[in-house]
């Protein structure tokens, strides 16, 4: 494990007192970073995700209707007000909406609430519902018709939210005002039709979305974007794939397993994590950051002889990780073992 093949994740806190349970989801934060270089059957819904300021409530408009029969009228998306679009140029009918898991092109302009543009991006590409882009974008442009020009006036929530952006700039909790055209929607590729390459960027660019939302605390939608990069490692092939393009594919799987585990534990859906990990030993026994997580989880659930095992096992592993054995003492005080207990003893 090295700096180069992880990300730190936000609000580490390894000095935490403990208090419970709790602390030992909490301590040794250190341990929980992301490989650099996870999916629930059922995600939340877009709009139930992400921080931001809260704006009054204003009554909600008829969603049913074309977004090009509103001319200069707004239509607010999700009837709190937050994500509201307008109709500047019509498109080629209802008919021709992109639908979710389809490739689309936009062009794009991000500007400030205020007008002050912040980029603009010509042919903007993203796989719909995804999660590949802001929520904003992901919710508006599904109930966009091919050629149509809409401005979409969207809260930070559904943008950038508290933590602000550096690229584009954007600053903490700002509103936005989007300027967006769609160009283009075209069915995904087949997986099984990809070569080995096309999968494995593909994947490593879910998994980069998913290493993202964890930075930003958004942790249902890390799972999500890991989930559909399995997917993709995962899939079938009909191209022939050189071992060495087996592993790297394996990697990425792994590497994906791990990060959904982390993002599983911070959202205490620790029965998810210890799936996830278990996966990642199946492949790789030795896998100090699985065997980590999986002896959190277990400590968690009550399992301490078991974590206690799990623990030592990775601290035999990585001798000169300091935070392992920090959550080992916290275990063993969780349980009253002390250092000559014959748990200890690797």
């Amino acid at each position: 494990m090295t700096d180069k093949e992880e990300v730190t994740g936000a609000g580490d806190n390894p000095q935490m007192i403990l208090t419970g349970k709790a602390s030992l989801l909490d301590s040794g934060e250190d341990f929980e970073m992301l490989d650099d270089d996870e999916i629930d059957d059922d995600p939340p819904p877009l709009e139930d995700a992400g921080g931001g300021k809260k704006t009054k409530k204003e009554p909600a408009e008829d969603q049913n209707a074309s977004p090009s029969s509103l001319g200069d009228e707004w239509m607010d998306i999700l009837g709190n007000g937050q994500l509201r679009k307008k109709v500047l140029r019509a498109g080629n009918g209802p008919d021709s909406r992109p639908t979710k898991g389809q490739n689309v092109v936009i062009h794009l302009k991000t500007s400030l609430a205020d007008g002050t543009l912040l980029e603009e991006q010509p042919e903007l590409s993203f796989t719909l519902g995804d999660g590949d882009v802001i929520q904003a974008l992901d919710l508006t442009v599904q109930l966009m018709e091919m050629g149509e020009t809409a401005l979409v006036q969207a809260d930070s929530k559904y943008a950038y939210g508290a933590l602000g952006s550096l690229a584009p700039e954007v600053l903490p909790s700002a509103d936005l005002a989007l300027e967006v055209q769609l160009l283009d929607a075209t069915e995904a590729p087949d997986l099984e039709l990809l070569s080995p390459q096309e999968r494995v960027a593909l994947a490593g660019q879910k998994r980069e979305r998913g290493n993202v939302y964890y930075q930003r605390g958004d942790y249902a939608f890390a799972v999500n974007s890991y989930g559909f990069a399995l997917q993709i490692t995962e899939s079938s092939s009909k191209v022939d794939i050189s071992p060495e393009e087996e592993e790297e594919l394996m990697d990425i799987k792994v590497k994906c397993l791990n990060n959904m585990a982390a993002a599983q534990l911070k959202l205490d859906h620790y029965e998810a994590a210890l799936r996830s990990c278990v996966s990642v030993l199946a492949h790789q026994p030795d896998n100090i950051k699985a065997l980590f997580r999986k002896g959190k989880v277990l400590a968690l659930q009550g399992e301490y002889a078991d974590a206690i095992r799990n623990l030592k096992m990775a601290l035999k592993l990585e001798p000169s990780n300091k935070v392992v054995p920090y959550s080992l003492i916290l275990v063993m005080k969780e349980t009253r073992w002390t250092a000559d207990s014959s748990f200890w003893w690797i």
